[in-house]
């Protein structure tokens, strides 16, 4: 598997088991086939309300050898309930409890969108805390504390414009490692890409493939369907492939670490061997046409007339 360098040298699998949208009672099988396969690297998150099966998944696969927990990278993240700097600490050793870890790699803040503490959603203007309330900062600053404890090796954003690691850069002590976003041949994020690098940021695509199974509340009626693109399609015959991993290998070729979902065993499979597949220039050049700056996750669900955060202003558009 290939790794990225963070900035302290630590090397972070390019290729990762991402488990927003996996049910428990199917999550645990997953995470232990991923192990068994040779995933290392497994995102989480408090929200998606699946660390407990994840928790015990992880302590059986060590309990049973498959793995030792220094050759892990596990992350999760921080809700949005949680933003103020005393209640950041809290909420990850929550995670730690349900993860059963004593340490997580990295931590990252989910959303630059901040809500009173115990709202899991908002349903009001109440619910809602405007960052000039909790300024990133703040929370930042929270995340920091947990590192100086040992409780994460590293700590990072989701859904952050470079703006705001511009913000974090400069007053905090310790320098965000990863950056976690949409991010897929529709969604290029060229500019951020070439902001992290310079700032040794690491950027991680989620949704690679569209987010095919999330709400569908939140799809739109006319959203493109990745695996159908014709350029994906004629490169996958290429290679001997399915679109999914071209999709994949092209993240992973372009120097960001990517974390596909699933908890079907033969897609576990395709996603993990899709990280070999190298992709040529010229090839790489074809994906690169095809960014429309095309959002599938657009954050509205926290945007609208009860709330102080627009969809612009998430990302700073």
């Amino acid at each position: 598997m290939r790794t990225l360098n963070c900035a302290n040298g630590d090397r972070l699998p390019a290729l990762g088991l991402g488990t927003w949208k996996s049910d428990p009672g199917e999550v645990y099988q997953a995470v232990r086939e991923a192990i068994r396969i040779g995933y290392r690297h497994i995102d989480c998150a408090a929200i998606y309300g699946n660390e407990k099966e994840i928790g015990q998944a992880l302590a059986d696969a060590m309990r049973a050898s498959e793995v030792q927990r220094s050759e892990l990278w596990i992350t999760s993240k921080l809700w949005n309930d949680s933003h103020k700097k005393e209640q950041v600490r809290p909420a990850l050793v929550n995670t730690l409890a349900d993860l059963q870890l004593d340490y997580l790699d990295l931590y990252l803040i989910h959303w630059p969108v901040a809500f009173r503490n115990g709202v899991s959603f908002p349903h009001s203007r109440d619910d809602f805390l405007t960052l000039d309330e909790v300024p990133l900062t703040e929370t930042w600053s929270g995340m920091e504390a947990c590192v100086d404890e040992h409780l994460v090796r590293h700590i990072g954003t989701s859904n952050c414009s470079a703006r705001k690691l511009q913000l974090l850069l400069e007053a905090g002590r310790i320098r965000p490692s990863v950056d976690q976003v949409e991010m897929h041949p529709l969604l290029q994020q060229g500019k951020l890409k070439r902001y992290c690098d310079r700032e040794h940021v690491v950027l991680t695509a989620y949704s690679p493939l569209g987010s095919r199974d999330r709400n569908p509340a939140f799809r739109a009626k006319d959203e493109p369907d990745m695996l159908e693109i014709e350029v994906i399609r004629k490169l996958a015959a290429a290679h001997a492939a399915t679109p999914a991993q071209i999709l994949l290998a092209w993240a992973v070729n372009r120097g960001t670490s990517v974390i596909p979902k699933s908890v079907n065993p033969q897609r576990l499979q395709l996603n993990f061997d899709a990280a070999a597949i190298e992709l040529n220039s010229t090839e790489m050049n074809l994906i690169d046409g095809l960014d429309r700056h095309y959002r599938y996750v657009t954050g509205s669900f926290f945007a609208g007339k009860n709330s102080p955060y627009t969809i612009g202003g998430i990302w700073d558009e």
